[in-house]
């Protein structure tokens, strides 16, 4: 069984178990608001619930973005993963929508307490539940480069946030007997909610888009210089885009004009292997080999170059703003 097909199996029992973890952990919630009435601890619930249709969404885009590319999805299926973050931070915002007109309400009508005590002590219960669960989800996100499970561990650590302050809120609430600071805590979880919606959809938007992410852009031309050849003079047109964990990479390379086809073919595509190796890159290099034209010769580190025109006294390492920019005609 290969690295990959363990990897995905890995992705997909992780979103089962954000799934079955957010279940109990909605339950508790529901739970502490039945048993104290507070309109703060109704908000925490209604966001479990978005954790778990977003759960099952992700579960649904994790299992599309591991079949592999073919006709009709070239580029794979990855992009599926974006869409999935997207969606999550549009029902978090959805819920922020909801939480505020719950605040709303409490503030205009008031709140009836019941068992204040035992309801906050089982959302704390069930806020430390989704601390762990946020935090290995985001973990085993990045390690499995999941987009869609990474989103979700991030929603999954807002809502302990969430829980940490809501619990802050409730306790001033015993000790000053203040009742409208419930539905202020309310308002300020959905303000928040509101935001990390906006966050994440308009952050999946950008990799839908194919906007183009400087780290990774970073990240590539990095491993291009450590991995590189004496005979790879200079690069431009650096490209990238993201399809799930997938990253797509177009660059132009520049060798020595007086290389046959087939030798100039191959060094290529062995160096963007070994660039996407170097710096555990999942994805492709799409080369385009151009000859030197005896234009690099100040830069070029070819050491026996039987044209060169003039002495190296440049730098030869590969800078970010050259290497994207368009190269001579």
């Amino acid at each position: 069984m290969s690295a990959e097909h363990l990897e995905q199996k890995s992705r997909i029992r992780l979103a089962l178990l954000s799934i079955v973890a957010g279940s109990v952990i909605l339950g508790l919630k529901y739970l502490s608001y039945a048993l104290s009435g507070s309109v703060a601890l109704k908000s925490d619930a209604i966001e479990s619930i978005v954790n778990v249709v977003a759960g099952v969404f992700a579960l649904g885009a994790v299992i599309f973005a591991g079949k592999p590319a073919d006709r009709e999805h070239p580029y794979g299926h990855g992009k599926i993963e974006h869409f999935s973050a997207a969606f999550e931070g549009g029902l978090i915002s959805l819920a922020a929508v909801f939480i505020l007109l719950e605040a709303a309400k409490g503030f205009l009508y008031g709140v009836e307490f019941k068992n204040l005590s035992l309801g906050l002590a089982v959302n704390i219960l069930a806020g430390a539940l989704n601390g762990v669960l946020g935090w290995f989800m985001l973990r085993q996100g990045r390690r499995t480069r999941s987009r869609a499970l990474e989103a979700d561990g991030h929603h999954i650590l807002s809502d302990f946030w969430t829980t940490i302050g809501i619990a802050a809120g409730l306790i001033a609430v015993k000790v000053t007997n203040i009742h409208w600071f419930d539905p202020l805590m309310a308002m300020v979880v959905g303000l928040l909610l509101a935001r990390t919606g906006f966050r994440l959809v308009k952050e999946s938007s950008q990799a839908l888009l194919d906007m183009e992410d400087p780290d990774m852009l970073g990240k590539v031309l990095d491993a291009m210089n450590r991995v590189r050849t004496g005979d790879i003079i200079a690069l431009h047109e650096l490209r990238t885009f993201r399809s799930g964990r997938f990253t797509h990479v177009d660059i132009h390379i520049v060798v020595p004009e007086y290389y046959p086809v087939r030798l100039a073919h191959d060094l290529c595509e062995e160096f963007g292997k070994k660039a996407l190796l170097a710096g555990t890159i999942e994805g492709e290099v799409h080369t385009h080999v151009d000859p030197c034209g005896r234009m690099y010769c100040d830069r070029c580190p070819v050491a026996d170059c039987a044209i060169r025109q003039a002495p190296k006294t440049a730098d030869t390492a590969f800078l970010l703003e050259e290497a994207t920019a368009e190269g001579p005609a």
